[in-house]
């Protein structure tokens, strides 16, 4: 991880690789962002137009490098671009702030330290700054010729090892906590972008669960993993459906982080299909190669309630890991068959390929058996969501407009692109079964809300719910911007940690 630091001394004095300035578009050109004041007054006022020459334009994510000014002990200069000139007190968005030093920190790597001069006007400044930096260097080369030391095989470059904040007060209180806190998010964000990287002959349900048992040694998490007899003796027929046809064996994990001042208790519940072929119902070529990348959900899960634990947040938060390898083999579950659900509801499988909600069913009933006051479910669910908001946006559902609301407002705050989504009811009688109590297909058309629809069944009467749907934005297939990367992104971590968090300040419901 790249360490982060804050610091108050004049930038002409720090010994570093590269100095981070900002640059916003402006109508005329260029404009030179707040925090850089002392570098432009080393270039003598000039830097806009020593920028406008070079090409650059202030474009969001746009990177332009130069020669430090005379005196300087850090040799370049990296301009970034933070996008149009706000039009209100020269007070730039945090999303705005957060992918710029992102991208900083990506065309940095290779380097070991880096000074980024970029507005900072209060502790929140200096947080998303920092959430930025770290989440733009991150580099999954754990497979790479070099990758135990740190390094790309193919060009040589760790990821910018050091970023110190100017302008962020070291010995203020808020601006410590606000680094402490940036620093525990995107660690475990992080973790969770390696665990949607790493390739499914090394990550199965049996791996996934002895990483989250690792985690919750280290930090006081209770951690209970059902292996695949404790699951046929609870009757988790959703789970044990999905894994039948693989060699590796499905796990149902539950990770319990109280607080002894907690008043309230959430419950997180990820899919976690560590690889879907489709089972019997196989995917089409074209469609595989990414499919290590359907554990997002519980990837996501994960890191949130081990970002709680490690903030000390006043609530209790208990992730479930639904996690099992969909194949298709001789002992797979066929299309056709009835599958008893945790809950005692019976399923009638119409597509193995609709595998997640039937892991997710059983997960979420039992999830429901403890009365949270709200259960939030995250799974790269559908292709029909990627379709209806396409590779950025996740969708949002739930059985309480209000609560809905609140989750989507939440993701904005923290800069993650949601969208509301509907229920409606009359979909629910496409799911209807002459066999079973429910199918778990429906209508083609608006498939993520039915998708929505099924997992509702299996939520307890009463409980607050959510569903985040997260097929787009889980992994990114095109080339990395702002802060996210090429692969896993570690969708929805954020939006999770800070629901914790407000609901540990009794600000959500």
């Amino acid at each position: 991880m790249t360490a982060l630091t804050l610091s108050t001394a004049a930038a002409s004095g720090l010994r570093a690789d590269a100095i981070v300035v900002g640059v916003a578009k402006g109508a005329k050109g260029p404009v030179v962002a707040p925090g850089a004041e002392a570098v432009d007054n080393a270039y003598d006022g000039a830097l806009a137009g020593i920028l406008e020459t070079l090409g650059a334009s202030g474009g969001e994510g746009e990177v332009t490098k130069l020669p430090a000014p005379t005196g300087f002990k850090a040799p370049v200069v990296v301009a970034v671009g933070l996008g149009a000139v706000p039009e209100k007190d020269d007070t730039f968005s945090a999303e705005a702030l957060r992918r710029a030093a992102g991208a900083a920190a990506r065309a940095l790597a290779g380097a070991k330290k880096a000074v980024f001069a970029l507005p900072i006007t209060d502790a929140a400044d200096a947080g998303v700054l920092a959430e930025g930096a770290a989440l733009g260097a991150y580099a999954f080369d754990a497979y790479k010729e070099n990758g135990k030391n740190g390094k790309d095989a193919k060009n040589g470059k760790a990821p910018l090892a050091e970023v110190t904040l100017l302008g962020g007060k070291p010995r203020d209180a808020a601006y410590k906590a606000a680094l402490a806190r940036a620093t525990a998010v995107t660690e475990e964000l992080n973790r969770a972008r390696d665990l949607v990287n790493t390739p499914p002959n090394d990550l199965y349900p049996e791996a996934f669960a002895a990483v989250a048992t690792a985690a919750g040694k280290e930090h006081g998490i209770k951690v209970q993993v059902l292996d695949e007899k404790a699951l046929a003796k609870g009757g988790y027929g959703g789970i044990l459906g999905v894994g039948a046809g693989s060699a590796a064996a499905p796990r149902l994990v539950k990770l319990s982080y109280t607080s002894p001042k907690a008043t309230k208790h959430l419950a997180f519940v990820g899919k976690g299909i560590t690889y879907d072929s489709g089972g019997i119902s196989l995917k089409p070529a074209g469609h595989n190669e990414t499919m290590k990348c359907d554990m997002s959900g519980a990837a996501a899960v994960f890191a949130a309630v081990v970002a709680a634990a490690r903030l000390g947040l006043e609530v209790n938060v208990t992730g479930w890991l639904a996690l099992a390898e969909n194949m298709p083999s001789g002992s797979a579950t066929r299309p056709g068959d009835v599958l008893r659900m945790y809950s005692g509801k019976t399923v009638e499988v119409l597509n193995t390929d609709a595998e997640g909600r039937l892991v997710l069913a059983d997960a979420l009933w039992k999830a429901s058996e403890e009365k949270p006051d709200a259960i939030i479910d995250v799974a790269t669910l559908t292709g029909a969501m990627v379709l209806a908001l396409g590779n950025r946006t996740f969708g949002v559902m739930a059985n309480d407009d209000a609560f809905r609301t609140a989750v989507v407002e939440t993701a904005e705050e923290v800069g993650e692109e949601s969208w509301p989504m509907p229920l409606p009811e009359h979909l629910r009688k496409g799911m209807d079964s002459p066999t079973a109590d429910i199918a778990n297909m429906g209508e083609r058309m608006g498939g993520g809300l039915v998708a929505g629809l099924f997992l509702k069944e299996f939520v307890g009467e009463g409980i607050t719910w959510a569903h985040l749907d997260i097929a787009g934005p889980a992994f990114n297939e095109s080339g990395p911007f702002g802060y996210t990367p090429k692969g896993g992104t570690g969708s929805a971590v954020r939006t999770l940690v800070r629901l914790a968090e407000l609901t540990a300040a009794g600000d959500l419901g």
